[in-house]
């Protein structure tokens, strides 16, 4: 882990004890380094000792460049971790320095750990690299004097960067470059780590964090804390599939727009600056500046949305706006997509005789694929995939705008379809009518839940879905209709429910998952309630509530809730302890074990009624406090007199059947906020 050495107790956040050690006097210098590491609160494992001067040879690994020119290698400095640069930036680089600040501050920072002479490094620019050695640091503007090496090495996209030529360029520039155009020459005596590390944050931070609008926006909060942690978190974030690549093309496409609209708004403000007149042109100009520094800033704070990790899924991105159904076939057939991991003529009689000419065979076009996902993507609306017995492996996305059937040939589990790599979602669905049955569906490495239904009605039938993070999505609008389904291995909820959306489940198991049902808050005025039917599931040894609710709270509800803001009835006597009552009355009353068992049988299934009737109870009683909200509204806008037909869109609730078993917080809690 690459890492630079921890300030002692007297540093100020930005000093390294080997700051200031040349080459002449580091031996001695190597006892007070031991003495100030005795006294550290730092213990010797907990950091990396890269570029220490009393220690012989390097820490640091080695690359070699890519290309055609044999350039020697370069030390390997891109594989920091988080913790490194985020320790670098706050203690020894920026410390609490404002955003005006931060290039004096990195300057200051290069002067205790930057060999000023007698490295080399490989210049590179977007045309072309060539091989520099370095003469000296001009620290204030972050630059290097240079001089081209010999032997003459230099890789470029043409013939035309000659000696001469690269000669004249420098003489322009006055041999000075910007440090992080270069790459440091790898060197085993360990002389010039610091000198590559240094240079690697100082180029990461111009390349992904520092913005050109950021010295205009000073406030209470330093640059670290403002600007740096959360665009260091994001990156990483998006480096390790935590962000939803949808959101990351958003992001870039936000920032793309955001860099060009600020420097036409900084040419319009230059022009403004330096032509005294008041002319009307100026007035146009001024008119024109204002209107760019809105659009600026709106997009400055949906980036800043996008930085926050709380508000990034919330108010990011709308990503399945654009999908596009592709509607029925130009011909007016349609086709059955059919996969075969191997095709057997046993197979492929047994498919014509169960699946493709079950009733007749004329102008019947059957098309055979690989892989299921290029199945369902050359579907068109109406059609059907069928999948023979297999396990296959998908890397993408399966996104399901047509009205489309996708069937597994047999048991689910003896049609898999693991997700391979990480990704964002598994199934993607906004077909008006889709279909999914006996598939398992397994999801490993994700970002986002196992299946989304965004719009129109998807039924999931007979399928085994093993989660990564979050299970099933029901967004408003969508439908969804699962049965005699299972579903487990969720970190998040197993089915989530949002407003205005219809869910019914029936004859399912949900399991081992964080919650089992979630159901989101529709007191909201801007939603309608969701339709929810619930009949004959089994939800059991989920970490939380098998169902919760998550609203608003009103203020007395508040006052009386507990302070996480969660209440709940609890789970039925366990059947271990009621096992451990009967062996008791079996020692005394030996002829009693049938009616013993035929009473905890009558108490269980009383408790399970309770339970389905509590939770019809509370989701009815919440949506009849959203019909008294409505109500009131209609009354202060003057009608008196509520249309019936509006006034009927309340939450559906068939709650029936349903056992809750060994369900860590109970079997129904509300989560208010």
């Amino acid at each position: 882990m690459a890492e630079l050495r921890p300030p002692g107790p007297q540093g100020d956040g930005r000093d390294s004890p080997a700051a200031g050690t040349g080459p002449r006097d580091r031996s001695e210098q190597a006892e007070d380094l031991r003495r100030e590491d005795a006294e550290s609160d730092w213990s010797a494992g907990s950091w990396s000792d890269y570029g220490s001067r009393d220690k012989p040879g390097t820490a640091l690994g080695r690359t070699v460049p890519d290309g055609n020119v044999l350039f020697p290698d370069i030390f390997h400095t891109n594989h920091l971790l988080f913790y490194d640069r985020f320790s670098a930036y706050q203690d020894y680089i920026l410390g609490d320095c404002k955003a005006s600040e931060v290039k004096q501050f990195i300057a200051e920072y290069l002067e205790k750990v930057l060999e000023p002479s007698g490295w080399q490094a490989i210049w590179r620019t977007n045309v072309f690299e060539v091989l520099v050695g370095v003469v000296d640091v001009n620290f204030p503007a972050l630059k290097a004097v240079v001089q081209l090496s010999e032997p003459f090495l230099c890789e470029s996209q043409d013939s035309s960067f000659t000696l001469e030529c690269m000669q004249e360029l420098l003489e322009l520039k006055e041999h000075q470059i910007l440090l992080q155009e270069l790459w440091v020459v790898y060197d085993e005596s360990g002389e010039f780590d610091q000198t590559a590390l240094a240079i690697e944050h100082v180029r990461f931070l111009y390349q992904y964090i520092w913005r050109t609008w950021d010295e205009e926006e000073e406030d209470e909060f330093d640059y670290f804390v403002r600007c740096v942690e959360p665009r260091l978190r994001l990156h990483y974030d998006i480096l390790e599939h935590r962000v939803p690549s949808g959101l990351v093309v958003d992001y870039q496409n936000l920032l793309s727009q955001c860099e060009e609209l600020y420097e036409k708004f900084l040419n319009v403000r230059n022009s403004i600056s330096s032509n005294d007149s008041d002319s009307e042109a100026e007035n146009v100009s001024m008119v024109e500046g204002l209107k760019l520094y809105d659009k600026v800033e709106h997009l400055k704070q949906r980036l800043k949305v996008i930085e926050n990790p709380l508000l990034r899924y919330v108010f990011g991105y709308q990503k399945y706006g654009s999908l596009q159904a592709k509607g029925a076939r130009s011909t007016g057939a349609k086709v059955i997509h059919v996969v075969p991991l191997t095709m057997t003529a046993n197979l492929l009689q047994l498919l014509t005789r169960d699946k493709l000419c079950p009733e007749s065979c004329e102008a019947l076009e059957v098309q055979f694929h690989h892989d299921p996902l290029a199945a369902v993507n050359a579907c068109y609306e109406g059609e059907r995939v069928i999948i023979c017995p297999g396990h296959y492996f998908v890397d993408g996305v399966f996104s399901i705008a047509d009205s489309v059937e996708l069937e597994g040939y047999g048991l689910p589990d003896d049609v898999v379809i693991e997700k391979q790599g990480k990704g964002d979602h598994f199934f993607d669905c906004t077909g008006a009518n889709i279909k999914i049955s006996n598939l398992k569906l397994v999801q490993h490495g994700a970002v986002e839940g196992i299946l989304y239904v965004h719009h129109g009605k998807t039924t999931l039938e007979n399928c085994v879905l093993q989660c990564e993070t979050t299970g099933i999505t029901v967004r408003t609008s969508a439908e969804l209709l699962m049965k005699n389904s299972d579903l487990y291995g969720a970190k998040g909820a197993g089915v989530e429910i949002y407003p205005g959306s219809a869910c019914t489940l029936l004859h399912n198991g949900i399991h081992h998952c964080k919650e089992g049902i979630l159901v989101k808050s529709f007191l909201d005025e801007d939603y309608e309630a969701p339709r929810i039917t619930m009949v004959n599931n089994v939800i059991h040894n989920n970490e939380g509530y098998g169902v919760v609710l998550v609203r608003p709270g009103m203020p007395s509800e508040m006052k009386d809730a507990p302070a996480q803001g969660i209440k709940g009835c609890t789970q039925p006597t366990e059947v271990g302890d009621e096992t451990a009552c009967a062996e008791g009355s079996r020692q005394e009353q030996p002829g009693c074990v049938t009616d013993e068992l035929e009473l905890y049988k009558r108490t269980e299934a009383s408790e399970q009624t309770e339970n389905n009737s509590e939770i019809a109870s509370v989701l009815g009683a919440t949506t009849a406090k959203k019909r008294q909200i409505h109500r009131k509204r209609l009354s202060e806008l003057g009608f008196t007199e509520a249309d019936d037909n509006l006034m009927s869109q309340e939450m559906f609730v068939s709650v029936e059947g349903n056992q809750f078993k060994w369900n860590g917080k109970g079997s129904f809690g509300i989560f208010f906020f």
